[in-house]
């Protein structure tokens, strides 16, 4: 782990970073047990059974993975991946792996969403401040998965799509829920979205080569960035950027694989 005081745009140089298989997140193995899910969000009637254990066992590997915060492992027990997914990969929703949600999107491993929504909670340091989450900004809705585990855990989630189709998926799958706090966006997410600003959080599910500024400015004091930045030759890795009144600092974490971070409406 590399930390400094980066200038922004953010760029990395990440050619000695190991080329990962797709959504992979390397981390190190963990001890201690985790705490069972939580109840699951229930949508309206006349959809597929949730296949409760199967869950459970997500969050139980999850944890021996290294996820250590208590909550985002509840919160990842109560979002029902499967509801997320074509009906034909169902019984995969529960597996640690990306599964594909047209126009070329995927939905990410369980354990690069728990990953990540925990850095954002906790930092690098792994230190959640007590309570939830304020305002988060998720940059790529997908389906909408995310920003549903998010919901658990903030506030208030404003979650942006740029890809009109995915846009319409994530608003449909998300409906049933009726979750109050989250608000879905069409829109350029490279720009962020400013009317929502500051946020206490921002997370990223697409890979740029820099940090767009707008990100930056749009974070409250004492929040925290994490997305995936590629370096050379296209390969990625996570960072986690901190915005205090001394100043902003980065630290460049593991190798992942994402979508490339674009700009613009389709």
């Amino acid at each position: 782990m590399a930390t400094q005081r980066p200038g922004f745009p953010a760029r990395l140089d990440l050619g000695g970073l190991p080329r990962p298989a797709a959504g992979a997140v390397p981390r190190p193995a963990a001890t201690g047990g985790a705490n069972l899910p939580g109840a699951p969000l229930r949508p309206a009637p006349g959809v597929a059974r949730d296949p409760i254990p199967a869950r459970a066992r997500m969050v139980q590997q999850l944890a021996a993975g290294g996820v250590h915060d208590a909550e985002v492992l509840r919160a990842m027990g109560a979002v029902e991946r499967h509801r997320f997914v074509d009906e034909a990969l169902a019984r995969q929703a529960y597996e640690d792996t990306a599964l594909p949600i047209g126009l070329g999107q995927t939905i990410s491993k369980p354990s690069v969403v728990a990953r990540m929504i925990e850095l954002l909670r906790g930092g690098v340091q792994g230190q959640p401040a007590p309570g939830p989450l304020g305002r988060v900004l998720d940059i790529g809705t997908g389906c909408g998965y995310q920003a549903v585990v998010l919901a658990q855990l903030a506030t208030e989630v404003y979650s942006i799509e740029r890809l009109r189709a995915l846009h319409e998926k994530a608003r449909d799958n998300l409906r049933p829920l009726r979750l109050a706090n989250v608000h879905l966006i069409l829109g350029d997410g490279m720009a962020g979205f400013a009317k929502g600003a500051p946020y206490a959080g921002i997370i990223a599910a697409a890979g740029g080569e820099a940090v767009p500024e707008a990100w930056v400015d749009q974070l409250a004091w004492g929040g925290r960035i994490v997305a995936p930045v590629a370096g050379s030759g296209g390969r990625q890795a996570l960072v986690v950027i901190e915005k205090t009144r001394q100043g902003i600092t980065q630290a460049v974490l593991e190798a992942v694989h994402f979508v490339p971070l674009k700009s613009g409406l389709a």
